[in-house]
């Protein structure tokens, strides 16, 4: 399997980033072993969904950050569950936390924005967890495609658990708008749910044009935990990938123009 690359910066300003995208179960699961699959990707973004919304739910995603070294960006309870955590070469911006209209009945979604810089970059992030009522995620789709052509931003990233395949109408709309990070480089496994049986991709990240995809997958797995590959090849123990949550992550390495 080819290498994912390492974040740089290169000469003429532009960024080498990796992105995850994770959804955590509300940290309802082995909160250690899931903060080490996440330190071994070495992100510089995290787009998380189901981060903890009730009791005490800052003081968790917190110490989810910390363990991680990284730090919050914005969301959580305030998006209904998705959040942002980035590395300390990440500077924010601006944040927006955005609330999706209520279906009676239905889990409210949300989406956590922010407008950052990296090297000589900026970049617009987004991190959702869509619908599972076919209808209503498809009007979030468009919803979320919306919001990043309203961020005034010439790059942004989006990411997150789709609820869908890749041949859904949601999935396939997102996909028209945006590249599709997993379909354009694929590195390391497709599938993301479950981790104890995966058989279907419904977690991805998209880019918008301009933004080159080096390789996007889950990361592959080794029986046990080992140091990080200092070549780029994220280490993750098979173990802690199924003890951490119910979804695998996606990784993606991506090289953003400079701005």
């Amino acid at each position: 399997m080819p290498l994912l690359p390492n974040s740089r910066t290169e000469p003429d300003g532009s960024a080498v980033i990796r992105v995850l995208g994770y959804n955590i179960r509300s940290m309802r699961d082995d909160t250690d072993a899931l903060a080490r699959v996440i330190k071994a990707c070495a992100p510089d973004l995290v787009l998380i969904q189901e981060a903890p919304r009730f009791f005490r739910w800052r003081k968790k995603l917190a110490r989810l950050a910390l363990a991680s070294d990284l730090v919050i960006v914005t969301g959580g309870a305030t998006t209904t569950g998705p959040a942002i955590l980035s590395s300390l070469r990440v500077s924010v911006e601006r944040t927006e936390d955005v609330l999706l209209p209520p279906t009676p009945g239905l889990h409210r979604r949300g989406f956590a924005t922010a407008v950052v810089r990296i090297a000589g970059t900026r970049l617009g992030v987004l991190s959702c967890h869509l619908s599972l009522q076919k209808d209503e995620r498809y009007e979030q789709a468009g919803m979320l495609l919306d919001r990043l052509a309203s961020m005034g931003v010439e790059h942004a990233i989006a990411g997150g658990d789709l609820n869908e395949r890749p041949d859904g109408p949601a999935f396939r709309r997102l996909a028209d708008g945006l590249t599709d990070c997993r379909a354009a480089a694929p590195w390391g496994g497709e599938h993301t749910w479950t981790p104890t049986d995966p058989y279907q991709r419904i977690d991805a990240i998209f880019a918008t044009g301009g933004i080159e995809v080096l390789g996007c997958g889950v990361p592959p797995s080794l029986p046990a935990p080992l140091a990080r590959d200092p070549h780029g090849q994220p280490e993750v123990s098979e173990a802690d990938l199924r003890a951490a949550t119910d979804h695998l992550p996606v990784l993606a390495a991506l090289r953003v123009p400079a701005s």
